[in-house]
């Protein structure tokens, strides 16, 4: 039987990781550090695979396939993009699971997208690489990605769900797995709109403080023209959060870190879901 054993919120900024740390002003090096906790819990957590739930943007899939919730069951490399210091070669999966996870929801009402073959995005790539596969006891990396920034939206309440599912499907594996749930988006930030660069903390700790709480009411309440007013249109990738959270339901968790210095894109919440109540 397999168990979530823990679960992270955290964001995936690509603009963060074209400076190595050794030319980072001190800032960058605390957002670094948060990343280097993650990293450090799941190796506290001995965990053994680690689910990354990502966003489409628009690169991977196109206009011509849009999927609701994907997950990779096969071949997985990547990040596309070029970081220094950042592999792109293979990111080992752990397709059992995969294939029982993609399994199990379609018998219980969640008709997955499947990736035999799967370049993934900064979104997944750079939480796989730099917080997940450093650690030994990790030895597979399962990529999910739900339509949480290209229009068609998965609703924020089936993107819960859909962590629900991944739940339900852990605990009903006969391996005996130790899995860990990332969430991985930005808070607030509008991308390629006229108020790119803004900031708008009061909605990021709103957000932060239901993943602590583990109270996704609030979440759920918001439509998506909320959203882009007070978040932008980058804000929208909270369905991811949400999905991390329906993973580990009810639980409460620990800030790690909040930062939105003005040179970044995005407002940088990283927290922890305890898998214990």
């Amino acid at each position: 039987m397999g168990k979530i054993v823990g679960g992270f919120v955290l964001p995936h900024e690509p603009g963060l990781f074209f400076t190595p740390k050794e030319a980072a002003k001190p800032q960058l090096l605390e957002v670094h550090a948060a990343y280097d906790r993650v990293r450090d819990r799941i190796g506290e957590l001995q965990a053994t695979t680690v689910v990354v739930i990502g966003a489409d943007h628009y690169v991977l899939f196109g206009p011509q396939c849009l999927p609701n919730f994907l997950i990779g069951i096969g071949d997985v490399t990547g990040p596309y993009e070029k970081f220094p210091g950042v592999r792109q070669d293979e990111i080992p999966n752990n397709r059992e699971l995969a294939r029982h996870i993609l399994q199990h929801g379609r018998v219980h009402g969640f008709d997955w997208s499947a990736s035999k073959s799967l370049r993934v995005d900064h979104s997944v790539g750079l939480p796989a690489r730099i917080c997940a596969l450093p650690n030994s006891t990790v030895k597979g990396v399962i990529p999910v990605y739900l339509a949480s920034g290209v229009e068609p939206l998965i609703p924020i309440r089936r993107a819960y769900e859909v962590g629900g599912a991944i739940r339900a499907a852990v605990e009903a594996a006969d391996a005996d797995e130790r899995v860990v749930v990332i969430g991985s988006g930005g808070i607030s930030h509008w991308v390629g709109m006229p108020r790119m660069g803004d900031h708008n903390e009061g909605f990021d700790r709103m957000v932060l403080d239901c993943v602590v709480r583990g109270d996704p009411e609030p979440l759920f309440a918001l439509s998506d023209a909320e959203i882009i007013e007070q978040a932008g249109n980058g804000g929208l990738e909270i369905r991811n959060l949400a999905c991390a959270m329906g993973a580990l339901p009810g639980r409460s968790g620990a800030l790690i870190a909040y930062h939105n210095e003005p040179d970044w894109v995005a407002g940088l919440g990283f927290a922890e879901i305890h898998a214990a109540a």
